[in-house]
């Protein structure tokens, strides 16, 4: 299928500056990345030689890789295997020289059929496919991810942290500054930029904020925190672990969303009215309404890994119930307070049963699909939580509509199969795959122990 003319000449005109930079810095290869059902980060590299004709074509890759799960494994259950091939596609605006990795650059990919089509089991043009959606009914979706992560090292067969620092203590940031300083550096070098940086609770735990954007950027941005991070720290002779229960007594690390939604022309927040309550528009509120409806099956897509439901636990200050609350951090949304002079630029939505092993194009995508259900719907969220949602009584729970969120990753599957609404949204070949994927990795780690679990998530996340 042909390309618009005026997309075709952006195309063009980025790829021209891609080669140049590429002969400018000297680059060898270039990676051509993605990130699957699993929500592990692949990919393959060319060489700069032959990067003019891959720009254009794309690199192969067996159809196969969106039947692998997170232990490597190929589901048998999966609808594809041996046979048949896709194109990863690159996105010549995404394109970066690596800091962290001598004379290597990147690019983020889409996963394209062989008659140039997009594929429908492509995670990033799911996320194009909502933003579109979004488009037509004449919103602008914008989110970040606020990553938590864990540097250890690996001593003696064990994971050891890099300290034992209190949360938020000048003891924790002394301790990573010579890596932190150079995550940072390397992640405004690809145009990333942190607004926050401080150590979190867990031992070795550091948490990374960074600007919001379009939501294509942001999930590419996410893309771009996880592998930056990891290679940074790698040559600091550390693991970053983005695992979201990296020590099974320790605190979880999270990725929770911040989100708004824009008018067409990307000028006014329409989750603002600075009449409303909490300065929210009946947009906003509809919004949380639709998110808290399909939560139980969002969080399959969210928070989709067997180590996430370790984090989702009472009184963890992840979330463990369908509540929401003006800065209640035990709810599953949280309305945070808006900031004094930008009140319109700062009113969000942060969603907190998100962890950094998600795919990110899967989990924005979705959570925008939720969201718009809610506005088309008018989706009432119910009152505020203004409290623990844990120490209320289980009947005082029902009368207010607030339900138990999955405790386990088959539980979320589970619910993520009964959604009309997102298994639709997903499409039947994806949502299928995803399912099956997943449900693999539940049988993977049935039987095994914990150190196994924490082994498996610690390094590949």
């Amino acid at each position: 299928m042909a390309r618009p003319r005026t997309e075709s000449q952006r195309i063009e005109r980025e790829s021209r500056r891609v080669i140049r930079e590429c002969r400018d810095a000297k680059t060898q290869l270039v990676r051509f990345l993605y990130c699957g059902n699993d929500g592990v980060i692949r990919g393959k590299a060319c060489h700069t030689r032959f990067l003019p004709s891959y720009l254009e074509s794309g690199i192969g890759l067996t159809v196969a890789m969106q039947s692998f799960n997170m232990l490597d494994q190929l589901v048998a259950e999966g609808s594809f295997g041996p046979v048949g091939e896709i194109r990863l596609t690159p996105d010549p605006a995404t394109f970066a020289v690596l800091p962290y990795a001598p004379r290597a650059a990147r690019l983020l990919c889409d996963m394209i059929t062989l008659d140039g089509t997009p594929w429908d089991a492509c995670p990033r043009s799911f996320l194009k496919r909502m933003i579109e959606r979004a488009a037509r009914q004449g919103f602008v979706f914008r989110a970040s991810f606020e990553n938590e992560f864990t540097l250890a090292r690996w001593e003696n067969g064990h994971y050891i942290p890099l300290d034992e620092s209190p949360c938020f203590s000048t003891i924790g940031m002394d301790s990573a500054a010579p890596v932190m300083t150079d995550v940072i550096e390397a992640l405004v070098a690809q145009g990333v930029f942190p607004e926050q940086y401080y150590a979190e609770l867990g031992p070795g735990q550091q948490e990374l904020p960074v600007r919001f954007a379009d939501a294509l950027q942001a999930a590419d941005n996410q893309i771009t925190v996880r592998e930056t991070t990891r290679g940074v720290a790698a040559r600091h002779g550390l693991l970053a672990s983005f695992a979201p229960k990296p020590f099974p007594d320790e605190a979880g690390n999270g990725a929770h969303i911040h989100f708004s939604l824009w008018g067409a022309g990307g000028e006014q927040n329409v989750f603002h009215h600075s009449g409303g309550r909490y300065g929210l528009s009946d947009i906003g509120f509809a919004f949380i309404g639709g998110v808290l409806a399909h939560l139980p099956a969002l969080v399959a897509l969210t928070a989709p890994t067997v180590n996430s439901y370790r984090r989702l636990q009472p009184r963890f200050w992840s979330s463990a119930y369908t509540a929401w609350g003006p800065d209640n951090r035990e709810g599953a949304i949280r309305v945070p307070s808006q900031r004094k002079g930008i009140e319109m630029e700062s009113t969000n939505l942060e969603l907190k049963p998100s962890d950094p092993s998600s795919n990110p194009y899967l989990s924005l995508g979705a959570l925008l699909a939720a969201g718009l259900d809610g506005i088309q719907n008018k989706h009432d969220p119910g009152e505020p939580t203004l409290v623990d949602p844990d120490t209320l009584s289980e009947a005082e729970r029902s009368r207010r509509g607030i339900r138990r969120l999955p405790t386990s990753l088959g539980q979320a599957l589970d619910a993520l199969e009964r959604d009309e609404v997102l298994r639709a949204a997903l499409g039947e070949t994806l949502a299928k795959e995803y399912l099956a994927v997943k449900r693999s990795e539940v049988r993977g780690f049935e039987g095994k122990d914990a150190a196994f679990e924490i082994e498996q998530h610690f390094y590949k996340f």
